[in-house]
Parts: C-alpha cells; structure tokens; sequence
C-alpha cells in the first residue's frame, strides 16, 4: 500500500517556532507529508493533523511551544498533534503529557514523522521517538521550498561549543554535516525550482565539514573533520548558475575566517550581510560563557568587514543579565558594542536552563535589572540602525520583491538586508528591482522599514560601490 493511499485526504497544519534552521526542516517535512499525500491545509479549513515544530533556547521559547500546542488543542480539539523539534528533543515526557499530543519525535526523527503517523493511525497509541544525546549523528538535510521567497538551506547541524549557558549541544547533538557536493546539489535543485536567494544556515555553519566517519562494531560513531571547509562550501556555491544571492545566517566570530570575509567581498552572489554571535562585551564573562574568542578578535571582524565591505549590515546577539555579570561587567560590554561599527544588536535577556554549567555562576542578576539592561542595550540598538538606514536615503538599491498581500505594497530586502516597502506590480515578485529608498517608517523600538519606490539602477552599480546621488 503507497503512503498516498494510506492517509487518503488527510490535511496538515505547520507551526514553526525559532531558527532559520527549523523553518527549512519544516518544509521539508511538509514536502515529505505532500509525497505522501497529505495536503497543506488552506484559510477556513480544519487540519486533520497539526505539526509543531519546537524550539527550546529560552524558557519563554518553552512556554510559548506549550501555549500553541494547547491552542491548537482548544481549536481543532479532533486533530492529531505531532510534535519535535529541540523542546520535544530536551522535554519529551512534558510535551507528551499535553492534551492532544499524539506523537513526540526528536530531532533528529523527523524524517520519520509519516512512519509515526501511520502507526498512531493504526493503533490510536500515544508514541515518543527521542534518541539520547549521544545518538543523534545522523545529518538529514533540509531546504525550504515554496514556503517563501528566500530558500533556507540547511548544511550542518549540532554543536560542539558547549556553552555555558546553552543547551542546543544536548538538543541538537555533536557538530556534523553533508558535503560539499550534496549541498552544490540542492541549491542547483533550489535554482531549478525558481529559487533567487538562499540563507545558509544550520546551528554552527562555520564548524562545517565534520560528517561521520566510521561506525564500530559495538555501534560507537566516530565524528571526524573532513578535508572540505566553509570557505570551500562559499567558493562552491558561488558556482551555482541562477541563484542571484546568498546570506550566511549565524556564524561564530572565531569561525568567521579572514578567508571568508574576504572570498564574501569579492564575490557578487554572497550579500554584504552578517550575523555574529557576540553574547557579552566583557572578556571576563566571555570566559564565565565558555566562549572561543575574546572582545579583541570580535573587534577584528568588525573592523575588517567594514574595510572591505562598508555598506555590510552587521548584526550582532547580546545576553543581558547572564550569570557573573556585575553591573561593573555590564557597563563593559555596553560601552564596548557602543564603540562598534555595527548595524544592529539582537538582544536576549539571560535564561537560565536547566542543567547548564551556567547555574554554578555564584552571581545572579535580578529580572528586574535584565529588564533594564535590555532597554538600555535596545536604545544602542535602535540608534545603530537608524544612523545605518538613514545614509542610504535617496540612493537607488536592489531589492529582492517577495509574495505580498493583495492591495498591499510588497517588500523585499536590499542587498545590504534594508526592508523596504514599494508599490509594485504582483508579477515582480521573486524579482530583484531597483528601489529608490525615500523615507523610513515608523517600527517597533530597534527595528527598520524603509519606503521605496520603483527606480533603475544606476548602470555603474555594484553591490560593494553603490552609486550615490
């Protein structure tokens, strides 16, 4: 019996909560479900079933998986709710004791989410599928396709850090990827499919190359570094004939190779965007955090991106409050990412997960002072992307249209990761325009939209030399 004859006109629902990552394994389970014969579930109907995809890297991340699940149960009380993801990876007894959780799967489970499904059709029982830490090695690759504009490619996966205050190493596993090769294939895939931009992501993208090796007979796996790097990934991709752009997501700053940058530089198809993890701008706590780098080589990253590439967006992520920062430390941090030339600060207020290294840091931070520290950081922030949008005003920049809704402008994002709104036709979207960018808009505190409109560009363009009126 094929699956499609199995679950018959069954309907499906997605819910994604966190990273980049997790949208791109969520499409891709949604494709798998399709194979099968299992249909998104369009506006006004009812899902048959309803897939949570989960995150779990704060406490609040915890809490807003439970709520949905159990909206989703209050709404369409006859669905069957499968759940994975990290916190179905990392609570697994939590979330199958929830109303309406018929399946809990693990990270790296997800492949196998029609299997669970037909059993649970089967026999109606309640079924956990999470492997130990230890055990998730497996790479199962993942592309996001035909769910937005922008393609998510997945190229690696866990994580080898082991900081202090994360548990993504416990929820993801130890750092493995594909290769080079299986990568190349599925962005020329993507481009076959239409596909203009792709984000690179993964939980470590610039730990890729480790893949597994050799598996003993008892069944131990060796993890290994290959000879294949990020660097040779990027020079690779580049290759690929009809993507016009790629964006690396997250990447540590001491994996952020001089190489990188530079190859990022000289390239046409690798925007000028980055995202770097800072945490904290004090060395003192950087150790406490059992980071790999120091606020002198984050300073060189900085620097050297703006040298070579000075229209680059830089977002950087903060930890407010994390254990062992006095207000003494805090002042250094806030005083050391003022003095960067950097776009924008994604801020996070320190949370305390359960058995992390973390909670053997003697000093505590108050909610009260997190919440300050926040704010304080968020106005730095705000300031940093204002004086950022605000150079390019009157200048004529190119911007990938996504799908919008109907009588409403489209938006897209600039090169250099500017949104912009513009009145545009609905057959541009999916198409790199020339936009004129004319006024900011009013946003949230730290945020930026920019109006545009429709305008050539300049025929001496070029994406690191962009014409100024």
């Amino acid at each position: 019996m094929t699956g499609k004859e199995t679950f018959g006109t069954l309907r499906a629902l997605y819910h994604t909560f966190g990273c980049k990552l997790n949208f791109a394994e969520t499409s891709t389970v949604a494709r798998t479900f399709a194979e099968h014969g299992i249909t998104r579930v369009s506006a006004g109907e009812t899902p048959d079933i309803i897939v949570v995809n989960t995150c779990s890297v704060t406490d609040l991340a915890d809490k807003k998986c439970r709520q949905a699940i159990r909206s989703f149960h209050r709404r369409y009380p006859e669905a069957d709710i499968m759940v994975t993801g990290c916190y179905a990876q990392l609570r697994p007894e939590e979330v199958a004791s929830l109303e309406g959780v018929a399946v809990v799967a693990g990270n790296d489970r997800k492949g196998e989410l029609t299997d669970f499904l037909r059993r649970w059709l089967a026999d109606r029982q309640p079924q956990t599928h999470v492997a130990s830490t230890a055990e998730l090695l497996r790479f199962v690759p993942s592309c996001s396709r035909g769910d937005r504009t922008r393609f998510f490619l997945k190229v690696q996966d866990g994580c080898d850090c082991y900081c202090t205050y994360c548990t993504i190493p416990k929820a993801r596993g130890r750092s493995r990827s594909a290769t080079v090769a299986e990568i190349v294939g599925q962005a020329r895939a993507a481009a076959a499919e239409g596909a203009k931009e792709i984000v690179i992501t993964g939980v470590n993208i610039g730990d890729f190359g480790k893949r597994v090796e050799s598996r003993a007979a008892d069944g131990t796996v060796s993890l290994v570094r290959g000879t294949e790097t990020f660097a040779d990934l990027i020079r690779e991709l580049d290759r690929v004939e009809g993507i016009e752009r790629y964006r690396i997501s997250s990447i540590e700053p001491d994996l952020l190779t001089d190489e990188i940058i530079e190859f990022c530089a000289s390239s046409r198809r690798f925007m000028p965007h980055f995202h770097i993890p800072l945490q904290c701008g004090s060395d003192t706590v950087l150790r406490l955090m059992h980071r790999h780098y120091d606020t002198a080589l984050f300073r060189h990253k900085i620097e050297r991106i703006r040298a070579l590439m000075p229209d680059a967006f830089i977002g950087i992520d903060i930890i407010a409050g994390a254990r062992g920062e006095t207000q003494e430390e805090f002042e250094r941090s806030r005083d050391f990412v003022s003095s960067l030339p950097v776009t924008r600060l994604h801020i996070f207020p320190y949370s305390e997960r359960p058995g992390t290294k973390a909670l053997e840091i003697s000093h505590v931070v108050s909610q009260e002072e997190k919440h300050r520290r926040v704010n304080e950081l968020l106005r730095i922030s705000e300031q940093k992307m204002h004086r950022f949008a605000s150079q390019y005003l009157g200048t004529v920049r190119p911007v990938l249209l996504e799908h919008g809704r109907p009588g409403e402008p489209m938006s897209g994002f600039t090169d250099n990761y500017l949104k912009v709104s513009v009145d545009a036709p609905a057959g541009l979207d999916n198409t790199i325009v020339g936009v004129r960018l004319l006024e900011l808009l009013p946003t949230d505190i730290g945020d930026c939209h920019v109006r545009g409109e429709l305008a050539p560009l300049p025929a001496d363009f070029t994406l690191r030399n962009p014409s100024r009126p």
